[in-house]
């Protein structure tokens, strides 16, 4: 071990215990619009070495971005605002079709496939602290399957 990695790991240890709780958002995408069409859905898988909390989310390219799920109730499909959305220590949470999701209403224009949408995610750790996840999510036709991708976007 060279002395810049010594360092780097020295460092490491002497963190504070929040600094740890680490949150990587991969796949992002949003579901391409018609024209005229002013909601759009973003969906993504996110993950959380420590317990957390989505609590938010925002986007320059909507008036408003909420997280919702979607469910079915008595053979209707219901959709509300979740205020929170836990993460799991180890755990992934998918946003997906059908599931959650991050709901973008009052888009500014028509998103097309092969653009790219920036959002915001506000996510808060056990001790209440709280950061922000900047994500590009890739816009995809509607028939497009969500695909594979690195993961991207980190908290620490």
């Amino acid at each position: 071990m060279n002395i810049r990695h010594a360092i780097a790991f020295a460092s490491v240890l002497c963190l504070p215990q929040w600094a740890h709780a680490q949150v990587t958002v991969s796949k992002p995408w949003v579901r391409a619009t018609v024209p005229g069409q002013k909601v759009a859905a973003a969906y993504m898988e996110i993950y959380s070495s420590e317990n957390a909390t989505l609590v938010g989310a925002a986007s320059p390219a909507a008036k408003t971005a909420e997280v919702h799920e979607m469910s079915m109730d008595g053979g209707v499909m219901k959709m509300r605002e979740v205020g929170r959305l836990a993460l799991p220590a180890g755990k992934t949470v998918e946003l997906m079709p059908g599931g959650y999701h991050v709901m973008l209403t009052d888009i500014a224009k028509q998103l097309k496939a092969g653009d790219s949408v920036p959002i915001t995610l506000m996510v808060e750790t056990a001790d209440k602290r709280r950061s922000t996840i900047e994500v590009k999510a890739e816009v995809r036709d509607a028939a497009k399957p969500a695909g594979s991708g690195a993961p991207m976007n980190m908290m620490h």
